[in-house]
């Protein structure tokens, strides 16, 4: 997805050292890998060991340029340093949930199949989404739909389902959202609700936000970093890092003087996030919510 702006903006040279914190099937691996031949070199990081377990078999032939890792994105300044992995040319981040992951109904990630209510990114997680809608509280549930899922109707989903659980799978608990919410646009009424979920089950917001200070920390001066963010939570999250880290001041306006002490670590390399063009988005209608966010270390 997005994978000439992601080259564009990672600019992958010969030598060069890169992160991909999201390694998924390798897709963006395999073209960075290309692009800094013949000794380029890649650690790709997934907590999803089947994809992990793929993407090696799919860049068996880069041999040992691409280090596969099994580990969060969260983790990602102690996963590379304990392989030595100290200063870095570039590092990507693919946020969210990957075509495989959702096309599987087994994982439970999607209500367009019906599946179990798992939705764990690593099958070693021990929260499923199963966990939260059949034991958690009402308040609870709703605070994660408002919160992680922006659903209008977050109270009311709640209190259904809590009033009719428990529920085994996919299909039930959609079908049930929807009787409550409604159509009202053109999306399904459950992708919000199914999105809070997922994003509660693997703590999404809460790694990216440990992930992007480890990302500058790891990053030799001139080193880029992309994000590719889903939705809007993750996007502003994003957004307001680097907006943070361009400055040499973080102080509260009404301060008169600095008292911080911050310095400025990174310089954005876009004004806006870049989307997917219009012919992407006819091959792959996934990719009409991807924004695309990059910075440079300084």
């Amino acid at each position: 997805m997005l994978l000439a702006e992601v080259l564009d903006l990672l600019a992958p040279r010969p030598g060069g050292r890169y992160i991909d914190a999201t390694l998924g099937l390798g897709g963006h691996a395999e073209a960075v890998l290309r692009a800094s031949s013949p000794d380029g070199r890649v650690m790709g990081i997934d907590r999803d060991s089947s994809a992990l377990q793929q993407a090696t078999c799919r860049l068996s032939a880069m041999g040992d340029r691409l280090e596969p890792v099994w580990g969060d994105f969260g983790e990602m300044e102690h996963l590379a340093r304990e392989r030595g992995w100290s200063e870095v040319d570039g590092i990507l981040m693919d946020l969210g949930v990957s075509s495989p992951q959702l096309d599987d109904p087994t994982r439970g990630f999607s209500f367009q199949q019906d599946g179990p209510l798992d939705m764990r990114m690593s099958q070693s997680g021990a929260l499923t989404a199963a966990e939260i809608v059949n034991e958690w509280p009402e308040e609870e549930i709703a605070r994660i739909l408002r919160e992680y899922g922006e659903e209008r109707y977050a109270r009311r989903i709640a209190r259904a389902i809590c009033q009719d659980r428990p529920f085994m799978g996919t299909a039930s608990l959609a079908g049930l959202v929807a009787r409550v919410a409604g159509r009202r646009e053109r999306i399904h009424p459950a992708t919000r609700t199914f999105q809070a979920l997922r994003i509660a089950v693997n703590d999404e917001l809460g790694a990216l936000e440990r992930a992007l200070p480890q990302a500058v920390e790891l990053l030799a001066v001139g080193g880029r970093l992309v994000v590719i963010s889903f939705h809007s939570l993750e996007d502003r999250i994003v957004k307001q890092f680097m907006r943070r880290e361009a400055s040499d001041c973080i102080c509260p306006p009404r301060l008169p003087v600095c008292v911080c002490g911050h310095q400025a670590t990174l310089r954005p390399w876009t004004k806006k996030p870049v989307v997917a063009s219009a012919e992407e988005i006819a091959r792959n209608p996934r990719s009409r919510s991807a924004k695309l966010r990059a910075a440079v270390r300084i």
